[in-house]
């Protein structure tokens, strides 16, 4: 723990309060002593630089960092819905019903004739 304080410039009693509030939550050994990571160090810094230089209380420390992680979640599920919507990723077909369903590659789906003729539409995702 001397060591993570002294790396993040700050008493260890400050860490043990932190970890207390629940804003940095390292892990602990067998004699449940802390142990902090290098993400951790950035971490404590990171709402040492909120609540010094920008004013935030620690409670407003603590919904940020919370933010801050649905944020960066919600960009991992883009990215892969975005990778999975890649030309030639998926396959879409419209039902007999007109609905459209994705298609495993290497289907072929049987033509459906109809009266009024038919029309082909090419979907791209937007960048």
């Amino acid at each position: 723990m001397s060591v993570a304080a002294e790396l993040a410039g700050m008493h260890p009693q400050t860490l043990r309060q932190y970890d207390r509030l629940g804003l940095v939550s390292p892990q602990r050994t067998r004699g449940r002593g802390r142990r902090y990571t290098l993400r951790d160090v950035a971490l404590l810094r990171e709402v040492q630089r909120l609540s010094q230089e920008e004013g935030v209380n620690l409670a407003g420390v603590k919904r940020v960092l919370q933010l801050q992680r649905e944020l960066d979640r919600a960009r991992e599920e883009i990215e892969r819905l975005r990778s999975a919507a890649e030309p030639g990723h998926r396959i879409f077909h419209a039902d007999t019903e007109g609905d459209v369903v994705a298609v495993p590659r290497g289907t072929r789906m049987r033509r459906v004739h109809t009266s009024g003729g038919g029309a082909l539409v090419l979907w791209r995702p937007q960048r």
